[in-house]
């Protein structure tokens, strides 16, 4: 059945994704944002579907539509991005919160939260249930975007407890995929463009640090099984359980673009935890949920797309 939807921060790496799949589905799509990290050229080709329509909007801000489902996914994820403006970031996080919950219970509509696997901080479990409470540093550099999170998920959860607003809340493992911003300072961004364009990769720390990699397409799919069933609200975790050492990525995107990238190792980021691998046992079960495409495939598809990234800028 058709369902009229907002996307907050659809214009993102995420949000575009998500707006295709549900426009492709025959909803009602209304994509918000700002523009602080979202991009017009990530949903220009959506702009003709009668079924698409583009809000600019500040969700810190409050918004008034009618809608049956909300996927709030407003906010930079990106250190690069959200240690920009730190006081912005966390905005965003709480108030958006605030603003986007608030329409969910006047209007009765079903709310998903994009939370992130930054909650349970520099972890000391691993891998990371979603019954784990986490290690995060409340006053780092960090806290603006690990924090922020932590608070929308207590709002939304007091929300659904004192007003029985009706939420979904899933913790987002490290994503990569076409449309990742080529400067946004994420891993995956970074190496592939520094393989391609010869320069030296480099790593923070000694790349023995480890991160779980999910492709984009998983993860969408991941997103919607969760706010279309009625059984789990969540925290849910979303993510690739496949582990990498950020040295094996370096190495495996060096050998993938065939460039003669050196490794260049540099000082180690504050609070930048150690490992981070999701336990998606509850996916597994409640939502039938598991990534299809490995670190390879994925890789592969999302080099094809900075390749063409840089022959438009030549």
């Amino acid at each position: 059945m058709s369902q009229r939807i907002l996307v907050t921060g659809g214009a993102g790496f995420l949000g575009s994704h998500l707006c295709d799949h549900l426009v492709s589905e025959g909803h009602d799509v209304i994509c918000l944002d700002n523009y602080f990290t979202g991009r017009k050229n990530n949903i220009e080709h959506l702009m003709d579907y009668k079924n698409f329509e583009l809000m600019r909007h500040d969700i810190t801000f409050p918004v008034f539509v009618e809608v049956d489902q909300i996927y709030n996914l407003a906010c930079p994820a990106s250190p690069v991005h959200y240690q920009y403006n730190a006081v912005k970031t966390i905005k965003t996080n709480v108030m958006g919160a605030v603003n986007c919950l608030g329409l969910a219970k006047r209007i009765k509509a079903r709310i998903l939260q994009a939370s992130t696997s930054e909650v349970y901080g520099d972890p000391n479990e691993h891998p990371q249930k979603e019954s784990y409470w986490g290690n995060v540093n409340p006053i780092g550099l960090r806290s603006c975007y690990d924090e922020g999170k932590r608070v929308a998920e207590t709002l939304f959860f007091d929300y659904h407890r004192m007003n029985a607003v009706d939420i979904r809340v899933m913790r987002i493992f490290n994503t990569y995929g076409p449309r990742m911003h080529p400067h946004d300072g994420r891993v995956v961004s970074n190496f592939i463009m520094q393989a391609l364009e010869g320069e030296d990769i480099t790593i923070y720390g000694d790349g023995s640090q480890t991160r779980s990699f999910c492709y984009v397409s998983d993860l969408i799919d991941g997103m919607i099984r969760l706010m279309n069933q009625d059984e789990l609200i969540g925290p849910v975790n979303i993510g690739n359980p496949g582990e990498f050492t950020i040295k094996e990525l370096a190495e495996m995107v060096i050998g993938l673009t065939e460039s003669n990238s050196a490794l260049v190792f540099t000082a180690q980021p504050s609070d930048d935890p150690r490992q981070r691998k999701p336990d998606i046992s509850l996916a597994q079960h409640k939502l039938d949920w598991e990534p299809a495409i490995d670190l390879d495939e994925g890789l592969r598809k999302t080099i094809a797309y900075f390749i063409e990234l840089l022959d438009e800028q030549d």
